[in-house]
């Protein structure tokens, strides 16, 4: 299990900048909703975005973080 709030400081300290909601879908701190908005998709294809998100928790991902799902955002989108 990870809580929102590592999850949420694991992104931000990847893509500085990045405004990050998380929000945990069952309760049970293994799934979780995640909706990053940043400059630094701008330009990039939705796989690259997730990509970058999907790094910063290549630890926990299929362990103690089971399912992720993303909604990525450059400003202006």
């Amino acid at each position: 299990m990870i809580d929102a709030a590592a999850v949420r400081a694991r992104i931000e300290a990847a893509i500085p900048g990045a405004q990050v909601s998380v929000r945990d879908m069952t309760g049970g701190g293994d799934h979780y909703e995640v909706e990053v908005i940043s400059a630094a998709f701008s330009g990039r294809g939705l796989v690259d975005r997730h990509r970058m998100v999907y790094a910063p928790l290549a630890d926990v991902l299929g362990g103690a973080l089971h399912a992720l799902a993303l909604k990525t955002i450059a400003p202006g989108e």
